[in-house]
């Protein structure tokens, strides 16, 4: 299993700035539970998502001394990208591409075709680098424009980011929209298609429908999700109303019930879970 906390996502859209110390303490409870990833910050526009504009030192400030845990942001260009690599806490880029044209223009400014020619790009950095690349096929589920969704373009698009070489594919449920139907449907197809990705779940999610999300994905050979405590944050991109992300918790149950091992120190992630308590005021 491969398990990514992505407070990122959790404080992008949180309507108060949240002080950068108690970021640095947050994430630094964070690093000590044992996560595979840890999606810390962004490199987009501040005047976009200001919740985020001061991640470089947040990250200067990560204590990645006692923890194996890589520690990832998010860009949306080779400009943003070009500043995380100056970070050497930084081990992984994660790059939101979108099955939805719309999306992708209205998220990163950018139509399809030139978001996938700066992602050639950005794999050559992070390569010679040495850094990891995340691409976030965002709206895999469903869009809220309007436009016509079909498991064919999620096929389309991963097809043509193996051929350059992308090697992990997060499918992300941008607005919540994914049913146990179609995630069964999307991932046995596209898991038995391409065995050299490691391929990945975003799901935006209702608490109540999270657990049977996780048990689709699981069953069709997903080993890896993205959470977030108590299922805070969305795309602030996406529409007016954001829908929560899987909450780390309910990742946890499913983990207990289903039996699965895993290397989560819970008793530092009921520490970091007081900490979210005080940012998030739950």
């Amino acid at each position: 299993m491969l398990l990514a906390e992505c407070p990122r996502d959790a404080m992008q859209g949180w309507r108060e700035f949240i002080p950068t110390q108690q970021k640095i303490d947050y994430l630094n409870a964070l690093m000590q539970v044992g996560f595979d990833v840890l999606d810390c910050g962004s490199f987009v526009s501040p005047k976009l998502i200001p919740q985020m504009a001061d991640t470089s030192t947040v990250l200067e400030n990560i204590d990645k001394s006692a923890a194996k845990t890589k520690v990832s942001v998010i860009i949306a260009n080779l400009k943003g990208a070009e500043r995380a690599l100056e970070h050497s806490k930084v081990d992984v880029l994660g790059f939101p591409f979108s099955i939805s044209e719309t999306f992708q223009f209205r998220n990163t400014n950018k139509r399809q075709e030139e978001a996938f020619s700066q992602i050639i790009q950005i794999l050559q950095d992070t390569q010679r680098a040495g850094k990891g690349l995340r691409v976030y096929l965002s709206m895999a589920f469903g869009n809220p424009y309007g436009e016509l969704w079909k498991s064919e373009d999620i096929y389309f698009w991963v097809e043509r980011l193996s051929e350059i070489g992308v090697q992990e594919i997060l499918l992300s449920d941008t607005i919540g929209v994914a049913t146990n139907e179609s995630i069964r449907l999307v991932f046995s197809r596209i898991i038995n298609a391409f065995p050299s990705i490691v391929f990945g779940a975003h799901f935006h999610t209702k608490y109540e429908e999270s657990y049977t999300k996780l048990k689709a994905a699981y069953n069709q050979g997903c080993r890896s999700f993205d959470t977030a405590i108590k299922g805070f944050g969305g795309c602030p991109m996406a529409k007016d109303q954001l829908v929560g992300n899987m909450p780390t918790e309910q990742m946890i149950n499913f983990l207990m019930r289903e039996k699965i091992e895993h290397k989560l120190n819970l008793l530092n992630f009921e520490a970091a879970y007081n900490k979210a308590k005080d940012i998030f005021h739950f």
